[in-house]
Parts: C-alpha cells; structure tokens; sequence
C-alpha cells in the first residue's frame, strides 16, 4: 500500500531575505566576468531581476514571457512546448554574454527553454535563479549556472504576498 504524499513544504521569505540571497549571487556573477545584457524572464524574475541589474550596473536589460500550456494531463503537460509570449528580437541578443534571471528553478523547463533560445539567437546564456529545487528538476544534467541557495520547498517570495485593496485601510492617514 502507498503511503500518502505529504502536502509541499512552504517557506515564507521576508525582504531581508531577498538582499541576502542577492548578497550571495553578486560575488559568483562578477567571478566569472561582465555581462553585456540581461534577460529577465516575467514574472517571477522581475524583483530578482532589478536588484542584480542594480548590483552588477548591467542596463541593458530585456524581457522574456513564456507560457506552457495547462490544460493538458500532467503527463502530456510536461511534454508541452513552450509560447513565447514575449521575447527579444535575436538582434539583440546576438554575440551578447547574457545573464538570464528567474526566482526559482522547479521543474528546470523556463529557464531551459529560454537558454536554448538564446543559444540559437547568438547569445552566450548563463542561468541565475534565488532558488535550485534539484528535487523538482526535470533535467538530470542541466541546473542553473547560478543559485543563491537550495530548497525542497514552495517558496513564497514578499512580492508574491496579497497586497490586495482589502488590505488598504479606510480611514484617512493621520498628518504628522
């Protein structure tokens, strides 16, 4: 008889969290050289990605939007082929030591899809990541390039926190 999974870890990041993990990607990007541009993969690397474009001074940033499809079987789902639903023109990538940024690596297929199209655009990807979850990865032999740490568990991040309007208060603010 099976034993019932158990239900995924979550992990809860404060702010303060976020600037260390960036604390421990900036010296292993700037130990292997400059970047030409980055590649900021929506939405999840938008944060990440801000902070390291700020910390390593590369302004020549861009855009990546990739969907895989839901609708299907598990089975099928992970098979899918992505959609780009934004990307760079390979122009702008071309010849070009690209730093490609996203929060987390689960299942490995978003940040590999966008490599393996930089790769075919000219550029020279290197992958960078808050989070490696080995445990999730569907690739045996391929991991981020960069990772600030490892982790079996769903990682909330502070901008993924309800900030919605419920959470605004009603009253007026009070001057000082």
């Amino acid at each position: 008889m099976a034993m019932p999974s158990q239900p995924p870890r979550h992990t809860l990041l404060s702010w303060a969290d976020v600037d260390r993990l960036i604390d421990i990607l900036v010296p292993q990007i700037r130990n292997v050289g400059y970047f030409d541009a980055m590649l900021i993969i929506t939405r999840g690397g938008i944060i990440p990605g801000g902070l390291l474009s700020e910390a390593l001074d590369i302004s020549y940033t861009l855009i990546a939007a990739v969907r895989f499809q839901t609708n299907l079987e598990p089975r099928a789902q992970l098979a899918a082929m992505p959609t780009f639903l934004q990307f760079p023109e390979d122009e702008l990538l071309v010849g070009r030591r690209t730093l490609i940024v996203d929060d987390v690596w689960g299942s490995g297929r978003t940040s590999t899809a966008v490599k393996n199209r930089c790769l075919a655009a000219g550029a020279t990807p290197f992958s960078c990541v808050l989070h490696f979850n080995p445990y999730r990865s569907l690739f045996s032999r391929a991991e981020p390039d960069f990772y600030a740490a490892v982790t079996d568990a769903h990682v909330v991040y502070p901008w993924e926190v309800d900030r919605g309007t419920d959470r605004i208060p009603l009253v007026p603010p009070t001057e000082n």
